[in-house]
Order: structure tokens, then sequence, then C-alpha cells
């Protein structure tokens, strides 16, 4: 009897239907089908709570319906056949193809939108991905779904929660919004917005986002990242803690496989163990050999004794565990702290022995005092690091010009120089070997007595004050004090006499020339708009310039909102080929283009 009423029923239902087609009707449904009654079970109705409703419950079946390549399965369904909508309610299960499957407690339907909004305990299976959350919409139409209350992601790499979530299943594509957190056995991972791709596994993060590994943590406000093999960038307000050191800078690379990490623009990297850093505008950190390469304005700045030492150079290498690092400084290189300065062709610092070497054509200055020879070495004290001694080899030469006539030079030069720090200040000095010295000698009234002018085996000069205290000579001294008058201006300069006054480094500034303080740094782009390499071809707002090092940018507008960027905000990232896992990678930094 149930049957024949259901069978009745239906043609009565379809009768209406066709008999309706030329009637008013408030909203054009014709381009959706109807929904096909598979298997309806038990049939009756409810006017007074569900009006011109059909109600279905299930026998040794669930009730069945189909609608344009989607099951629908439930234990009751409340349908509305003029509106093509459907309440279904009990072990609900929607199919679509082979590729999704939806299930939960309940399901409204609407038929001409294709809609299905799910409750209680959804849980959508697509593409080997499974998404879990109270409240979902699915949407057919657009081949989306979304949910704005907290849902969970699974996937075969990575577990991952948000708040609010959309679900883009020709693209494979999730967006996440509001307290995105990423789980894997690996790291984790914590953002603002994040879009991740099924197929490539690649995450995109706007908004601050941190990255936690066994070895590293890092944080930017816009960047990329590739889940299975733990390599990214981020270009806003970038750090990464890696192997006590801090990398920060415009933009960061960072590749856990090759333990390597790099950065562009306005960069410091902080050694946490040393308590000194680095500054640069691109740097590279190798990990796993406790290294560092640093160019483009690049110094070096370590603490001695309450007082920071500047060291600069075209590019600075610091390589090697802390016990035994050696520190370089390549061509043009300087160095600056309050009462020592010095430059050279390069700088050579072993942490082992203590040693600082200036190699070629060196000049070092200690207060008004500056010195000379083929080669210069600094030795610090390892337990106090503390400056300890310093030696001039070869053509050892000091000058420093006569501070009360401000016309002649106190000179004094040997073979060899030797000298001694007391609390980070040059006390005493020593030339040995053919040494010889113009000194210029006045009264307690800065009266001028005479020119001393003397040779002998050996001259120490001790220091106050980085200035001269007092004059001693060893081993058969030759020479006198001549008086002004009968000392020609050209034999008062000792033979090799080289004044570089004009080179003085007086300030932590005068490190960098003019090449440095004019560098033009490239541009980096898409720290406004979002970085998306992945987006399909169709959807990506340029298609120009070379296929292999350019990706054009995809401009993404938030779920919310239709409007479309404004014309002349395009850019193009530039991005050298993705490198394989283990290769070392070639990515150096992100150079982009703007059309304006």
């Amino acid at each position: 009897m149930q049957r024949t009423k259901y069978i009745l029923f239906f043609l009565l239902g379809t009768a209406f239907c066709f008999a309706q087609n030329d009637a008013p009707v408030e909203k054009d449904t014709s381009a959706s089908k109807p929904i096909n009654i598979v298997h309806g079970a038990n049939f009756t109705k409810d006017e007074a709570k569900f009006p011109g409703a059909s109600i279905f419950s299930k026998d040794d079946r669930q009730v069945q319906f189909e609608h344009e390549g989607a099951d629908l399965w439930c234990d009751i369904a409340i349908y509305y056949q003029k509106e093509k909508r459907i309440r279904a309610l009990g072990n609900v299960r929607m199919q679509q193809g082979d590729s999704v499957e939806m299930t939960s407690g309940k399901i409204n339907y609407d038929g001409n939108i294709k809609l299905a909004k799910a409750f209680e305990s959804v849980v959508l299976n697509s593409n080997k991905t499974t998404l879990r959350t109270d409240t979902l919409y699915f949407d057919r139409e657009k081949q989306e779904s979304y949910y704005n209350h907290s849902g969970t992601i699974i996937d075969s790499a990575n577990t991952l929660t948000s708040r609010i979530g959309r679900y883009f299943m020709e693209l494979k594509k999730l967006q996440f919004l509001d307290k995105v957190h990423i789980d894997n056995p690996d790291y984790i991972v914590d953002s603002e917005r994040l879009d991740y791709y099924e197929t490539s596994k690649n995450a995109y993060m706007y908004g601050p986002s941190t990255i936690t590994g066994d070895t590293y943590k890092f944080y930017f406000e816009r960047g990329f990242y590739d889940t299975k093999i733990e390599s990214g960038y981020g270009i806003k307000n970038t750090r990464i803690d890696y192997n006590n050191r801090i990398v920060e800078g415009d933009s960061v690379y960072f590749d856990k496989g090759t333990e390597f990490a790099s950065a562009t623009n306005n960069i410091t990297v902080t050694d946490t163990v040393n308590n000194s850093l680095i500054r640069a505008h691109y740097a590279e950190v190798f990990k796993s050999k406790d290294s560092v390469f640093a160019t483009k304005r690049a110094v070096s700045i370590t603490l001695v004794e309450k007082d920071s030492m500047y060291v600069h150079g075209d590019t600075l290498m610091v390589t090697g565990k802390s016990e035994n690092r050696i520190s370089r400084a390549f061509r043009n290189a300087k160095f600056y702290k309050t009462d020592l300065s010095g430059k050279c062709d390069s700088i050579h610092t072993q942490e082992k022995t203590g040693i600082t070497q200036l190699i070629k054509s060196p000049v070092i200055w200690n207060g008004e005092n500056q010195m000379t020879g083929d080669s210069i070495h600094l030795l610090s004290n390892k337990k106090t690091e503390q400056l300890d001694s310093l030696k001039v080899i070869e053509n050892a030469f000091i000058i420093s010009l006569d501070s009360i006539s401000m016309t002649g030079y106190n000179q004094a030069k040997g073979i060899n120089l030797y000298g001694k720090f007391v609390d980070n200040e040059l006390k005493i000095i020593d030339l040995v070997q053919n040494t010889e010295v113009i000194y210029y000698m006045y009264n307690d009234d800065d009266e001028l007595l005479g020119i001393n002018k003397t040779t002998c085996s050996k001259i120490r000069i001790t220091m106050a004050n980085n200035d001269v205290e007092d004059l001693t000579f060893f081993t058969n001294p030759e020479g006198d004090i001549f008086p002004e008058t009968e000392l020609p201006p050209a034999s008062r300069l000792l033979k090799g006499f080289i004044w570089r006054g004009d080179e003085r480094i007086l300030t932590k500034d005068d490190i960098f020339d003019e090449d440095d303080n004019n560098l033009v740094l490239p541009v980096i782009r898409g720290i406004e708009n979002p970085i998306d390499i992945d987006a399909e071809e169709e959807e990506r707002t340029m298609n120009a310039g070379d296929p292999v090092n350019k990706i054009p940018i995809l401009i993404l507008t938030p779920a919310n909102e239709d409007s479309t960027p404004p014309s002349g905000q395009v850019d193009e990232i530039l991005l050298n080929p993705k490198p394989k896992p283990g290769e070392r990678p070639k990515l150096k930094k992100l150079t982009t283009i703007s059309s304006e």
C-alpha cells in the first residue's frame, strides 16, 4: 500500500511540474535538472511540519537521490520537489564521481545552485585528502567547499587546522584563514593565512607565520614553504633561528636538506654563542659547516672588552666551529674600534690562536700614530678576549703628525715592531734592527728644543693615552738633537716615509667607501601581494617573460571579497629553477619587476 501511494504521488508531482512550466517564477531554475529519486523506500507527508514536502525513510536500504553526477544517501529525507531542495538526516553520505565523498549527520541540499550544507561530524574525502568539521558548505557548481567554524585537513604529509577554510577541488588547493596550524612529525607551522596545494605539498603564507623544526625556527609575514623537503623563503619581516645563529633580512631562503640559508637586503646574522653579528645585503649560512658568507656592504661586529670591533670587506667569510673558527675579510678590508683602526687588502683571524693578520699594504692607526709594514699581526688573549700584543713584520714604520707645529712628523722605523697592550690600550712599542727615529722635542712651554735624529739597534717607545711618553735607545745609539735651522726639510723624513693620514678611519662609518654607500639594492616584490607559483595558468594575471626563469605571480582576493586588484599592480618573481632533493639550492634572492 505504501509503495502504491508513493508511485501515485510521484506521478502527480511530475505532472504538476510540467504543468507549471509556463507559469511565472521568481527565479530561473531551468538550467538545473530535477533531482532524481533512486530509492524512496517508505513515503509519507506531514503538511503541518513540512508543508509541500515529501518525506522518505529507509527500509532495508537507505534513501537515495541523484542530481547531475552526485548521489545522496540518508536514513530520512525531507524532499521539496518543486523547490529542488532536500533535507537529509541520519548517516548522510554524498558521493560525486570517484573522487569526492562527504559524510555527516545532516545535509541541506539546494539543487538550483547545487549547494550542500552539511552538519554534525562532517567528513569530506577528496583526492586522498580528508577534511573534518562541524559545518561544511559544498558548492558543486564551483567545486568548492568551505567552513567558517574550525576544521581539520589530513593528507599524506600533514594535519592542518584553522578556523576558516576553503577547498578548491579542481585546483586541489586549500585556503585557510585565522589560527592556521600544521602538525607534521618533523615541523609545526602557525600562520594567519595559508594556501596549500595537495599535489605539490607547497604552502603559501600571508601574515605573521612561524615554522618550527627540529633545528630551526622560521618567522615571516609573506612566504613559501615546500612541506615535503622543508624548504622555502620569506619576504617580509623575516627571521630564522638556525644553529646558534639568527638570520634576519628583507628576504630569507632556507633549505633543510642542504642545511643552507641565504638572505637578501638589510641582513643581520647574529652569533648567539660568540656575541657577534654580521650585517650585509647578501649572506649565506651553511649549518653543517657552521659558516657564514656575506657581501654587499658587509660588516662584522664583535664585542671587545666593552668596545665594538667593526670589520668590513667586499666579502666576509666565517668558517668552522667556534673553537676553531676562522674569519676572513677579502678585498678592501678595513676595521675600526674606538682607539684602533686599520686597512689592508685582506684580514685573516683564527680563533684558536687569537691571531689577526692584516695582509698586503697594511696600515693601522693607534690614536694619532700610523703604523705600516709588510704584514701586521694582532694577538688577542683568548681568556680575557682583550688585545694582547702587536707585530709589524718587515719594514716597520711609525709616523705621527707633530701636534704642536702641525707641519713636522715624528717617525720611527726598524726591521720589525713588537707592541704590548694593557687593558686594550697600546703601552709599549719595541722597534728592533736598524732602527731610526726623528722626534720633535719641546719644553713644558711647548717651545721647540730641537729635532732628535738617532740610529741604534733597538728603540722602546712608552705610550700613555695613545701618545709618546718616553723614548729609550739601546745598543750604541748614534745621533743628536738638531736645531730646526740646522736640519733641512729633506733631512726630516726617514727613507720609506709615506703619510696616509687622509686614509685614516675615524668612525665606524669610515670603513665603507663610496661604492658601499651608493649600493643599489634589488627590489623585493610580492610583499604586499600574494605569491603563488602553483596556480593554474588560466588563474595567473600575467603570462610574460622567460618560461624558465620568470614565473608570474597570482594576485588573489580574500575569500569574502569579489573585488579584483587594480591594474598596474602585477609583479613577476624571478626564480632559478627549483633544486632537486639533495641538490644545492640555486635561489639566492627574490628580485622582481613591477609594471606601474
